[in-house]
């Protein structure tokens, strides 16, 4: 079947899908994807910025439990509400100047922070609204990259710019240790050099794909909602990018009070934890692409459930430690897995579902961390927060087992794609 895609130079051609330009690299815009990818990573780097420096902040600020779950949770809950604007913004204007407008907001609020320090609780959750435009990226990056690429790429595409939040990483790793050196406001400048750089290789090499959906009216952009398998789609997304996320967030919190690691210790085990998730999550896009998106997500729910039964269960750190591996490993799959089937859904909708799904992954990263917090001061543990969660895993099992029949029967098999 032929199928339109663009080339390298952005021009316009017909060709068979999979087949044209020697495969996956030659179908779409390298350096856009390129582009993303960095965008994404170093957004995501900042997002999570106050869940490695939690520890010193609230030893600085005398928090609550409570408080820090809240504190790490803010920036999930205002990136999540932020996607769905951002998600309209690519429609409306494109995903480049989207991402450029998004970026310099970051910047300039990191800026403002740093210099002006941040003294109490109430400040902490003020720069957490700032972090979520970081956050919002997501609704940006993805279909900045995506739309360059045929169906049959996009589980890859999507997974390669969606590998980005491989940035959680380097803010596990690195912010602690400059936390120690410098004091943990001046990580908030320090943050700033890298986000400056990236934005004018940004706004040097990156490039809106021609032939984008033309825009609609404002009521139009919610109309997926109508729509039974949107709130699927992002009711699994919740689980799977919520659960990354929100771990991401909190371990370095979790580390430090249930197994007393230093802020530093603690950041080298969250950093190995996110980097499993991060790694596989364009090896989940390929995987769906390979087996289909709802064969890989059942495996990914009951792995997933099943590793944070057994966090809860854990009563030593190197047991927590391969518990939270896994766990993140079923989770990055299945953040690929997911936007493999959100293209082949609502193709025309993809900038508008993106935002969607995503504010529903960041508002299941917000309910984790922020319910962690609550758990370990109600309770003195954090084990029945990952309890619930476990269960809502299985939850989002029982219901993609009953909406998959029905997906394949309607949208699954278009072009040789599987889901």
């Amino acid at each position: 079947m032929a199928t339109a895609f663009w080339d390298r130079d952005g021009n316009g051609k017909k060709g068979v899908a999979g087949q044209a330009g020697g495969g996956f690299w030659a179908s779409g815009h390298t350096p856009t994807l390129v582009a993303a990818f960095l965008y994404f990573d170093l957004a995501f780097m900042v997002w999570v910025l106050l869940g490695p420096l939690a520890p010193d902040i609230a030893l600085a600020l005398a928090l609550s439990p409570a408080q820090k779950g809240l504190m790490v949770a803010v920036p999930t809950l205002a990136g999540a509400a932020l996607r769905v604007v951002n998600g309209l913004l690519v429609d409306r204007i494109g995903p480049k100047r989207s991402g450029a407008i998004s970026q310099l907001i970051v910047i300039f609020g990191l800026l403002a922070a740093w210099a002006l320090g941040v003294t109490s609780f109430a400040g902490t959750l003020v720069l957490g609204v700032i972090l979520g435009f970081a956050g919002a990226s997501f609704a940006i990056a993805l279909p900045l990259a995506s739309r360059w690429y045929p169906p049959e790429h996009q589980g890859k595409a999507m997974g390669l710019a969606g590998m980005g939040n491989s940035g959680t990483v380097f803010a596990a790793l690195f912010a602690p240790a400059l936390a120690a050196l410098f004091g943990w406001n001046a990580v908030l400048g320090l943050a700033c050099i890298p986000l400056t750089i990236v934005f004018v290789l940004y706004m040097a090499v990156a490039k809106d794909a021609p032939g984008a959906p033309a825009p609609k009216r404002l009521g139009e952009y919610l109309s997926p909602l109508r729509q039974g398998d949107a709130w699927w789609l992002m009711a699994f997304y919740a689980v799977t990018f919520g659960g990354f996320v929100g771990l991401a967030a909190s371990l370095p919190i979790y580390f430090t009070d249930r197994f007393a690691l230093t802020t530093i210790h603690a950041g080298y085990a969250t950093a190995a934890c996110v980097f499993a998730g991060s790694l596989v999550r364009p090896m989940g896009g390929a995987l769906a692409d390979a087996i289909g998106g709802v064969r890989t997500l059942t495996v990914v729910f009951a792995l997933a459930a099943l590793a944070l039964v057994g966090v809860g269960m854990a009563a030593t750190f190197p047991a927590a430690l391969a518990c939270f591996v896994i766990a993140m490993l079923a989770l990055g799959v299945g953040n690929g897995a997911v936007f493999q089937l959100v293209p082949q859904r609502f193709a025309a909708e993809i900038g508008v579902m993106t935002g969607l799904v995503g504010m529903a992954g960041g508002v299941g990263g917000f309910y984790l961390a922020s319910s962690l917090g609550l758990a370990k001061q109600w309770t003195g543990s954090f084990a029945p927060g990952f309890l619930i969660f476990a269960a809502l895993a299985l939850a989002a099992l029982a219901g993609l087992t009953i909406v998959k029949r029905g997906w394949r029967a309607r949208w699954g098999t278009a072009d040789g794609v599987r889901i």
